[in-house]
């Protein structure tokens, strides 16, 4: 979504405005004049190239940053050591994703060297870690610019700072309760996007960084929700992903209360959106109502990712999870009954501080009861700074292995199963690209978010088509347009 502004109309004799997002527009006016002169000076186009790392919170944020860098004149590059303007949008879920930014700054450092006009800028939740910005700080001298997830949207101002004073620009934000609407974005695809309706997270799972580093949860605005998908539609958009830590539980810090269920009603009305998704939901807050609009819902996609973490009642407390393994059971076969066709995946944490191998026997057990779709499956990563990593009784390395084997064999087991019951049907498929391994194929996905390859053109990409499903290849089909 681009923001019709023009920026060569704004006064920049003028001081900068106090007000959101005008303020914001007047940097991005300055930065373009800036750049303007850079590249003027490097006889050439000045590029950029955003890397990110984590989750679609973060795909999101990073379509963000390039729209503001596109605006103020930054042409997209390919290659990190070709590029003017690096941006690290990181993440901070697991510590060796903290070790992966340290590597890669490392071997940048000797290309900065080499290019004058090189500018390199770290955001995101990697950020909010005060250890980590100390030791850019002390160690990493040569970085441009760094922030946080509270203010992003800052960025052309950033920028327009670190041009200016030709020195590190360092600005992290403990927390916010500020969101702004209407500035630039470029979305990865043209078919397709993610929609924020909230920030931050307020469960403080006991293994998670997250409430940390994103701060408490802040519900965007329905109506500025709704306006931003009939945006999306009206530019060709047929697939939403709605986006939060905790979607189930949105609209509770609005000043007129608004339900997930019902943003859910207000969104199916918007034409042209063929397809909604949302992610992520929290067992604990999945209400009888939004169940039963999902059900009647023309629109909503037949997938549900519903995280459990565990099947045991004693580490779900442990967790901090705030729900039963038959809460969570219950919880399932009310989804179920309403919507027999509806697809289930989740994410279970092996290894917890004190689970032990009937807990982890408990573990299974849900996974056969409910029989998932697949399910991402994670040895439990000790995460600084989490109530979990002082936890006694650390399970030994060994025990985990074991145990995450089993559990990955079962699922795989299970989920075969489950993904080839379609086999022989006819599918309505979202075609998504071409195929990776072979370009006389197309790659589409499924309402319930199976994968599917058959022969198709770049042409179709986009465009929802009927295909009849041949063989089912455990995670995704091989089939035909119909």
């Amino acid at each position: 979504m681009n923001v019709n502004i023009d920026y060569e109309q704004i006064d920049l004799s003028k001081p900068a405005p106090i007000e959101e997002p005008q303020r914001q527009y007047y940097f991005i006016a300055k930065a373009r004049k800036l750049v303007k002169e850079l590249s003027e000076k490097a006889g050439r186009p000045l590029t950029y190239i955003t890397q990110t790392f984590g989750c679609q919170m973060n795909a999101r944020d990073s379509e963000k940053l390039t729209g503001i860098l596109e605006q103020i004149g930054y042409i997209e590059e390919t290659e990190e050591e070709k590029a003017d303007f690096v941006i690290y949008n990181t993440c901070t879920v697991r510590e060796n994703a903290n070790q992966r930014v340290y590597g890669r700054l490392g071997q940048l450092q000797h290309v900065k060297k080499a290019n004058p006009y090189m500018m390199i800028g770290l955001c995101g939740c990697m950020m909010q870690e005060p250890e980590v910005v100390e030791k850019l700080k002390k160690s990493y001298r040569f970085i441009d610019l760094v922030f946080g997830t509270h203010n992003i949207y800052k960025f052309a101002e950033l920028i327009v700072t670190r041009l200016e004073s030709e020195r590190m620009v360092i600005d992290i934000w403990k927390d916010t309760d500020k969101i702004v609407e209407d500035l630039p974005s470029e979305r990865k695809f043209s078919f397709k996007s993610g929609v924020n309706i909230m920030f931050g997270c307020n469960n403080f799972c006991s293994y998670c960084i997250v409430p940390y580093v994103r701060g408490r949860e802040r519900s965007r605005d329905p109506k500025d929700i709704i306006r931003e998908i009939e945006q999306l539609a009206a530019d060709g958009v047929v697939e939403i992903m709605l986006l939060g830590q905790n979607v189930n539980s949105y609209g509770k810090g609005l000043k007129e209360p608004v339900t997930f269920a019902q943003l859910l009603e207000e969104i199916e009305k918007v034409d042209g959106i063929e397809r909604i998704r949302f992610m992520t939901s929290h067992p604990k807050d999945l209400s009888d109502e939004l169940i039963e609009v999902m059900a009647k819902s023309k629109k909503i996609c037949k997938h549900l990712h519903l995280p459990v973490q565990s099947g045991s009642t004693r580490i779900l407390e442990k967790m901090n999870r705030r729900y039963t393994k038959e809460h969570y059971l219950n919880l399932v076969d009310k989804i179920k009954k309403a919507i027999p066709d509806m697809s289930l995946t989740t994410d279970i944490i092996v290894g917890f501080p004190g689970e032990t191998e009937e807990d982890f026997q408990e573990t299974l057990d849900v996974v056969r009861k409910v029989r998932y779709d697949s399910a991402f499956t994670f040895i439990y990563s000790k995460r600084t700074g989490t109530p979990a990593a002082v936890m006694e009784e650390q399970i030994p390395e060994d025990v985990v292995k074991d145990r995450f084997d089993r559990l990955l064999k079962e699922v795989q087991s299970i989920s075969s199963e489950v993904c080839s019951v379609h086999t022989g049907t006819v599918q309505k498929v979202l075609v998504e690209s071409l195929n990776d391994h072979d370009s006389t194929l197309v790659t589409g996905r499924l309402s319930n978010n199976i994968l599917v390859h058959f022969p198709g053109n770049e042409e179709m990409i986009g465009s929802i088509v009927d295909v009849k499903l041949h063989t089912c290849k455990g995670f995704y089909y091989l089939g035909e347009m119909v």
